[in-house]
């Protein structure tokens, strides 16, 4: 059995969805690797490469055919991302962030809001945000200060936000903002479209990782948004803000997939070829044993992530699988990447193999979209007997 036999064999995946992962493979190998090494060293953002990806169907995948989608689900979509995330995990974030929008729109939007918003997105013609951090609103998201106040037809909006993935190139933004008293009911959700008069982009976050994807300080001074972009009702920002943190958590496993499925590849080809005291080092169990343990984590991995999606394709329930999926993903990335850079010894940390690439990619992703501990702490709650 070959590697890729080892790490893919598609038993799970219908005809429909290996179709789509391998076009999004092939993209991703034939558009997106040539231009890695410089962009991800220069920091530069193509919109050109999620346009294409438009092109092929792949940034709308779970999208309801009616407004530009593909019409499946999240089985579909976790592939593309992990493929895109194979190669750069910098596009895979981007196409998730895109993702958001849609999502949230298709789900809470009205029937104006959809039809004008969801099939730019859909189709790469725009690109998406999502953005709800500030500095005093992480983990405890319902503390927002940012403000949005009725005015006539408008709502205007102070205050600043960050960590906004993408927002400099941003055409759809979803933002929260507080519109009532404190806490969750009093957040709302607003549609903010690139060039609003009062939105400003602060500082540029200088990143470990990650730095095609451009994560962003959102200044907004008096900015004038449309009364009619409010999602759904006042108050309801929260529950709308939640439900995209569900869906993100299950892409980024999905990214997290990518990157680990590539460390492994680099690791076992270095071990195949590198000869020490006369046999390559994978015959050495100090080495085989760590590539065979990483192989059985990311197997593993996979298939929690398949069934976190396959439970919102459902329409079940799927909160607390897609905390699992995020948390045990992400953890495997990180092990799994750190061992790779291990096994190419001082060539992993050089910047001559990707191996450190994935490593530092990897980090983040325990970290965003609800840090590991959190999602650790939400599964923990479930275990407690119901009153």
């Amino acid at each position: 059995m070959s590697l890729n036999e080892l790490l893919y064999d598609g038993v799970f995946e219908t005809e429909a969805q290996q179709e789509v992962r391998s076009l999004a493979r092939k993209y991703a190998k034939d558009r997106v690797l040539p231009l890695i090494e410089h962009d991800e060293l220069h920091g530069v953002f193509r919109p050109e490469i999620i346009k294409g990806l438009g092109e092929l169907g792949l940034t709308g995948v779970s999208i309801d055919e009616k407004y530009g989608g593909a019409g499946l689900g999240s089985q579909e979509y976790i592939g593309v991302i992990e493929e895109i995330a194979a190669v750069s995990a910098s596009y895979a974030i981007s196409i998730a962030v895109t993702g958001l929008p849609q999502m949230i729109l298709q789900t809470y939007g009205n029937d104006q809001q959809r039809n004008h918003y969801i099939p730019r997105l859909a189709s790469g013609d725009a690109i998406g945000a999502f953005s709800l951090s500030e500095a005093s609103s992480g983990s405890d998201a319902a503390s927002l200060r940012t403000v949005a106040v009725r005015d006539g037809q408008d709502y205007v909006i102070n205050g600043t936000k960050l960590w906004t993935t993408q927002a400099d190139s941003a055409d759809v933004m979803i933002l929260m903002a507080r519109t009532g008293g404190p806490g969750a009911k009093g957040v709302s959700a607003f549609i903010l479209e690139k060039n609003t008069p009062g939105i400003t982009m602060g500082k540029r976050e200088k990143k470990m990782g990650l730095h095609i994807s451009h994560t962003m300080e959102v200044v907004l001074e008096n900015a004038r948004v449309p009364a009619k972009n409010l999602i759904g009702k006042e108050g309801s920002g929260m529950k709308v803000a939640l439900s995209a943190l569900d869906s993100g958590r299950i892409t980024i496993a999905a990214t997290a997939l990518g990157i680990a499925r590539s460390a492994i590849e680099v690791a076992t080809h270095h071990a195949q070829i590198r000869e020490q005291f006369g046999k390559p080092i994978l015959e050495f169990q100090g080495v085989g044993f760590i590539l065979a343990d990483l192989c059985n984590a990311y197997a593993s991995a996979k298939l929690i992530v398949q069934r976190a999606a396959a439970l919102r394709d459902l329409g079940k329930p799927y909160s607390l699988a897609a905390a699992q999926a995020k948390t045990v993903a992400t953890d495997m990335a990180m092990k799994v990447t750190t061992d790779a850079v291990q096994i190419l010894g001082g060539s992993g940390y050089t910047q001559d193999f990707p191996a450190e690439r994935f490593m530092r990619e990897a980090k983040v992703l325990q970290i965003v979209e609800g840090t590991n501990q959190i999602q650790r702490l939400v599964i923990a709650r479930s275990l407690k007997p119901k009153a």
